[in-house]
């Protein structure tokens, strides 16, 4: 019988009911859980959104994995651990880069920042020379040394990247004390050649040649970080066993996410949060299904009878109504998913909700995923089930108290 108690169910929600006062509480219902189906898929879609931009500013800054010494600051590689590495087929780019904490000096102009010495492969395994605003990528040439300097730092010391005469000072305190009377810091001079922004706290780096920063820490065969960028088609988890195999088990290997690890599992906890408070707000805008269901049920207290003549025992009825509940709530998700679609492609389009300035976009961005409408889907009907379950028990036993003459 569950074909004809749909269809029955189908026939009491588009059917005209005695009292006009039960469509509009049905249209309320309807009404109220296609508002909280909209809601759910637009905070997530803010939060899908918000977690894209940013990983895709990391990842222009981030290799695709990041080799780290698992004590200390340091460690070295060989030439041939080098060669073994890029002998690998998923293994596009290998980079060896070092970095610390260092003073830069601009026009008397001082503050603290990171400088970042890497080699020549350095772009192929990174986008960050893509990024730049102003200038160009380049760190040296002939004798001359040049920084790539974030815009974060170029906009702290005051840098004119059209000042050709004017250099950044670098000191870097020196890891073994000298004679008395002599300085206690290693010092270099860099001219600004580029200026790039990447929307994050990298944009307080500098970026030196790999030479340079080593004799600033008097690290000659030193690096603090191996940076690898891997094929399309690799799979991050193989090759990350692959490079451990080649280099050991005494170093740390991180893909994108492990990079950014604590940053993105906060931001998730925020989506889900997110989600949870407004799904437990669905649970009120249920009591108006309830509600109807409940009026509904009083409202058909003569077509249970007949159904009761007909055959029908309490379990059949109990399904109808639960089957109403869950074709109000179908009814709600559809509606909710048409309204969230028009906001989706006014704030794709036009920046329907805009943020204040100095954020990093105009307007939220958002970004739509399969998964989410499922997600949605399930719970929205699962709340419109626990709705319907007091109404539909109602009405079982309604049944059960009838008697047939």
């Amino acid at each position: 019988m569950p074909s004809l108690t749909l269809d029955i169910a189908r026939r009491y929600l588009f059917g005209k009911k005695s009292t006009n006062s039960i469509n509009i509480i049905t249209g309320i219902s309807v009404f109220g859980i296609s508002i909280g189906t909209a809601a759910l898929i637009l905070i997530l879609s803010v939060f899908n959104g918000f977690e894209g931009l940013l990983s895709g500013l990391f990842n222009s800054f981030n290799p695709d994995i990041q080799v780290l010494p698992a004590e200390g600051k340091y460690f070295e590689v060989t030439d041939d651990q080098i060669l073994k590495l890029k002998s690998i087929p998923e293994i596009a780019g290998v980079s060896k880069t070092i970095e610390e904490v260092a003073l830069f000096e601009y026009h008397k102009r001082q503050e603290l920042g990171t400088i970042k010495g890497v080699d020549q492969e350095y772009t192929k395994v990174t986008g960050l020379d893509t990024m730049v605003i102003d200038g160009k990528y380049l760190l040296s040439q002939g004798q001359i040394q040049y920084a790539y300097v974030g815009v974060g730092m170029r906009n702290k010391l005051a840098i004119n990247i059209d000042d050709r005469l004017s250099s950044i000072d670098i000191y870097m305190p020196t890891a073994k004390r000298k004679m008395m009377g002599t300085k206690e810091f290693n010092s270099k001079i860099v001219y600004p050649s580029g200026i790039f922004s990447v929307k994050s706290d990298n944009d307080s780096y500098i970026i030196t040649s790999l030479e340079l920063a080593r004799s600033l820490l008097d690290k000659p065969n030193k690096i603090s970080a191996l940076e690898l960028k891997m094929t399309a088609e690799a799979n991050s988890k193989t090759t990350k066993a692959e490079v451990a195999a080649i280099l050991g088990d005494q170093l740390v290997y991180k893909d994108r996410f492990q990079q950014d690890e604590s940053f993105l599992k906060v931001m998730r906890i925020e989506k889900w949060i997110s989600f949870l408070i407004t799904g437990l707000t669905m649970l009120l805008i249920a009591f108006n299904l309830l509600g109807a269901l409940w009026m509904i049920v009083l409202d058909k207290k003569k077509d249970i009878s007949v159904l009761k003549a007909l055959g029908f025992n309490s379990n059949d009825v109990r399904w109808l109504f639960l089957k109403l509940g869950l074709l109000i709530s179908i009814l709600g998700i559809i509606a909710g998913f048409a309204i969230a679609l028009i906001f989706y492609f006014l704030q794709k389009e036009y920046g329907l909700i805009g943020v204040p300035e100095g954020f990093l976009m105009d307007s939220y961005p958002v970004r739509l995923k399969l998964t989410d409408f499922l997600l949605v889907s399930l719970t929205v009907l699962s709340i419109g089930w626990i709705a319907s379950l007091i109404p539909s028990n109602q009405a079982a036993k309604s049944l059960k108290m009838l008697k047939i003459t």
